[in-house]
């Protein structure tokens, strides 16, 4: 199944290819590389609006060209959440916009089971935006995790952005992988587990992490943290070449056969653009959810 992110008022892709993207960010045009991209770009006057152009290096990583003085940083909103957004060094702006679908799933989710005291984990939790979403949504507690630093600043701001000031939301600089052995030991266990791992990365420590070689065992580590009661269970990968198919697999050989009460649906994640009948792709996800 393709989900479609199309609840945005702020954001929205203008058009893609050749290799890049144009997207609006609450009237700001960036323009970016993208790999998925590969069609051929129609030229329109679109293309030439852009406030800033993202140009890679031969040499890895890249630099944005402004074509207009912009603010470091500006706040765009998705539905009761508001967030930074802040053109990186490495052509992110702190948002994956496409994830607003798996937002909403897991918001819906945590807010219809309200009576129950249900505790998420994010791991690899980047600028907090799933956090934030789990925690408006009514959570008792999430705990978000990541390897970085500056990440964890960042989606603190977002929390503070968002008005999630009360709520219990943890943050934890840590290897993903350590932090979810922890938790075993201390008997923890989370109602919703998601976790966004990229291809390779490294942890505080420099702990070297390779999704195909990892995937499994943390998976493994994650199943044995999450409650007899879970609600649900997300796994989202931008990996190339690994299939939606594959993850599918994955997660039925994995979680059903101590989490039986579930359902598991896997497919792709993508942004329509706006100019045109197209859907970007943007990565797969993988859910189980309790019946």
């Amino acid at each position: 199944m393709i989900l479609k992110a199309e609840q945005w008022k702020d954001y929205s892709c203008l058009d893609a290819g050749n290799g890049e993207k144009l997207e609006q960010w609450k009237g700001v045009i960036l323009r970016r590389p993208d790999p998925q991209a590969i069609w051929p770009m129609y030229e329109n006057k679109d293309w030439k609006k852009a406030d800033a152009i993202y140009h890679r290096s031969n040499k890895g990583g890249g630099k944005w060209e402004y074509k207009k003085h912009l603010p470091e940083s500006w706040t765009i909103n998705y539905k009761n959440l508001t967030f930074k957004v802040s053109p990186t060094g490495f052509k992110h702006t702190g948002i994956f916009p496409e994830q607003a679908v798996n937002w909403d799933w897991m918001h819906d989710l945590i807010s219809s089971h309200k009576d129950e005291d249900i505790r998420v984990l994010n791991l690899f939790g980047y600028t907090g935006c799933a956090t934030m979403a789990c925690s408006e949504a009514g959570a008792a507690e999430v705990v978000h995790v990541d390897a970085s630093k500056g990440m964890v600043q960042w989606a603190k701001e977002n929390r503070d952005l968002s008005n999630l000031q009360q709520n219990k939301i943890r943050f934890i600089v840590d290897d993903c992988l350590k932090f979810v052995e922890r938790e075993k030991r201390r008997g923890h266990t989370y109602h919703g587990i998601l976790m966004d791992p990229p291809s390779y990365g490294r942890g505080p420590n420099g702990e070297m992490w390779k999704f195909e070689k990892e995937i499994v065992g943390l998976i493994k580590a994650c199943l044995e943290i999450l409650d007899d009661n879970a609600l649900f269970f997300l796994i989202n990968s931008y990996t190339t070449g690994f299939s939606s198919m594959v993850l599918e697999d994955l997660m039925k050989t994995m979680i059903l056969p101590t989490h039986p009460e579930g359902t598991i649906s896997c497919g792709e994640v993508a942004i329509p653009l706006q100019n045109r009948d197209l859907l970007l792709p943007c990565g797969i996800y993988g859910r189980w959810e309790r019946k």
